[in-house]
């Protein structure tokens, strides 16, 4: 009977359904498809055999990540740089979109906003282009600093400088974004709580702290959630474009390792997938993990 129900239920919307199926071939093809290629994990892949006719090496691929002394930095890279964003980025959408909702004048609030927004739409490329102009050792920021006689500064090839400039910059260019939906969940809280706390005396932070972040509560669970899901993505096109010899060791994250190993020297492609399922299944642990952390201290949790 349930099931004649189900079956009734999909047909009446049958067209709804229908809307999905570019959805649905979309995934299929781009993204279950390539599963296939996961074996290359488990394989010493060669060209010639194909991959099913490759010899079988096990977890050969795996163990190798832990014993390379590069692969062995790279993922304390990855992690350190991962935990430091979380530190100094993340909760930068959240005190933006606080000021801009406590910030009064609407013309005003509109174009801080769309200050602040705008360099989302920038690719890495162009601000890594913007940086060099600016940082470079006969860039705008030195040649200023060498004419008030304090001396130039290399800012893009110094170790103690690159990871602080990796924070700074992703702020500049994605605090504003993030804003936007902290501020839409900012916007569903009830104006009668901000009016009765105003009208018992409350100050404006007072009214922050105990209306405004609990009533955003469960919009900053699940982003922080999914940021934890991402932990092993330190932010390969940001660090791509500002890499540079000089700063390799710091910079070199897993994804960065895996492009190597991939375009610049002997493609080793067994190895290099199984770089990227343990990458896969940290993220996937971190983010069951971060689900039940945040559920034990908040009372939510992205899925059950």
């Amino acid at each position: 009977m349930k099931k004649k129900n189900l079956t009734q239920e999909i047909w009446k919307a049958r067209y709804l359904y229908l809307c999905l199926l570019p959805l649905f071939v979309w995934l299929i093809i781009f993204q279950y498809g390539p599963m296939y290629g996961v074996i290359l994990a488990f394989k010493k892949y060669n060209a010639r055999l194909g991959i099913l006719g490759s010899e079988w090496v096990g977890l050969s691929n795996f163990k190798r990540i832990f014993i390379t002394p590069i692969a062995k930095q790279a993922i304390i890279n990855t992690l350190q740089i991962s935990v430091s964003r979380l530190i100094w980025e993340f909760p930068m959408g959240i005190v933006v979109a606080i000021l801009l909702t406590e910030m009064p004048g609407k013309k005003g609030k509109k174009v801080v906003q769309t200050v602040l927004t705008f360099p989302h739409f920038l690719s890495w490329v162009v601000v890594a282009s913007i940086l060099r102009n600016f940082l470079a050792t006969d860039g705008a920021i030195n040649v200023l600093l060498d004419s008030l006689r304090i001396g130039k500064v290399n800012f893009l090839g110094n170790e103690a400088l690159f990871r602080p400039l990796l924070y700074a910059t992703a702020n500049w260019k994605e605090m504003g974004w993030s804003a936007i939906i902290y501020m839409a969940a900012i916007a569903g809280i009830d104006p009668s709580l901000y009016e009765a706390a105003e009208c018992d005396g409350a100050s404006r932070l007072q009214r922050i702290w105990h209306i405004t972040l609990p009533g955003i509560r469960t919009t900053i669970a699940i982003m922080f959630i999914l940021a934890v899901g991402g932990i092993m993505s330190a932010g390969f096109d940001q660090i791509f474009n500002l890499n540079n010899a000089m700063v390799e060791n710091t910079a070199r994250i897993l994804d960065i390792y895996v492009y190597d190993l991939t375009f610049r020297s002997v493609p080793d492609y067994g190895f290099t997938t199984a770089v990227g399922m343990f990458t896969a299944v940290i993220n996937l642990v971190m983010l069951l993990g971060a689900n039940q952390v945040v559920y034990r201290l908040t009372g939510e949790k992205m899925f059950r």
